[in-house]
């Protein structure tokens, strides 16, 4: 039994995805599927039920996922308090963020981090907040940079900013004259939303339902740059963080992006509050806090 199987097996428990899961460990999912069958052969029992649609935990692989979680906690413990030794803060930090926020908001934060903490190695995971906080509950991230609040028992948090959400229109579209708008103003539009699962889309819609009425959504993408494609393209608006609109030039000046009165969002970190933050961990939040 190799320790990166177990880590496989977790990232697999966690998801009920191979293919995600071999993009989180940054792996072949051929490479990845023959470990978690070669850890299957040596236990002699099935982890993991297989179809079309899902994975799931056996009762085996409940049973190993126990066990499982306690070392790899146990080994990340163990490094932690070496690396931490001495009075260099130093060692990995497994840093969960979300789509919406990871490309517009870590680059140059992340770059000043690293002039101040050289011997820390930071390692991003982009997923949604539902899978972040799965992962942090595991133990298999140290931290995750989110949408708050999140209705999950086990975490602590660490409130960073609020940001405002802004409305983005066709650069012809007839509100685009205006300098601020409401969510009502938008009520008969084609809403360009993320897909479901990240929360920026549930977000949006619910600030629709808080102004009365459910959007007609026209479009739904993974990626903020797609949305921003489709609304220069004129196939409706969107709801997109005020952090995402530095990087406007890149549509050619085709979108117009208006403040929306009342609808934010709050950015902070969640924390297992079982698992005490390493140094490096500790350093970062810090760090992330004096630049707000």
């Amino acid at each position: 039994m190799e320790i990166h199987q177990l880590r496989y097996f977790l990232a697999v428990a966690r998801t009920a995805n191979f293919s995600r899961a071999a993009e989180q460990c940054r792996v072949a999912q051929p490479s990845l599927s023959q470990q978690i069958k070669k850890l299957e052969d040596e236990l002699g029992e099935r982890l993991f039920e297989r179809t079309k649609r899902a994975v799931a935990l056996t009762p085996a692989g409940e049973r190993l996922r126990v066990h499982a979680e306690r070392v790899i906690d146990g080994l990340e413990q163990a490094r932690a308090s070496v690396c931490e030794g001495g009075g260099t803060v130093r060692g990995r930090v497994a840093l969960g963020v979300l789509p919406t926020v990871a490309p517009f908001y870590l680059p140059e934060r992340l770059r000043a981090f690293a002039v101040q903490y050289p011997e820390v190695e930071v390692v991003i995971h982009e997923d949604t907040t539902a899978q972040l906080v799965k992962a942090v509950l595991a133990k298999e991230i140290d931290l995750a940079l989110v949408s708050l609040p999140v209705d999950q028992r086990g975490l602590a948090t660490v409130t960073l900013f609020e940001e405002p959400l802004l409305a983005a229109l066709p650069a012809t579209h007839a509100l685009a004259k205006k300098r601020k708008l409401t969510l009502a103003d938008l009520e008969n539009e084609a809403f360009i939303l993320m897909k479901e699962g990240h929360c920026l889309a549930g977000q949006a819609l619910a600030f629709c339902r808080r102004e009365g009425f459910a959007p007609k959504v026209s479009f739904r993408s993974a990626q903020i740059e797609t949305m921003r494609a489709f609304v220069a393209a004129g196939w409706g608006v969107s709801v997109v963080p005020q952090m995402a609109c530095a990087a406007a030039e890149a549509d050619g000046g085709a979108v117009r992006y208006r403040a929306l009165s009342g609808v934010s969002r709050e950015i902070g970190f969640v924390f297992n509050e079982q698992r005490s933050p390493s140094r490096a961990a500790a350093a970062l939040v810090e760090f992330f806090k004096t630049q707000t």
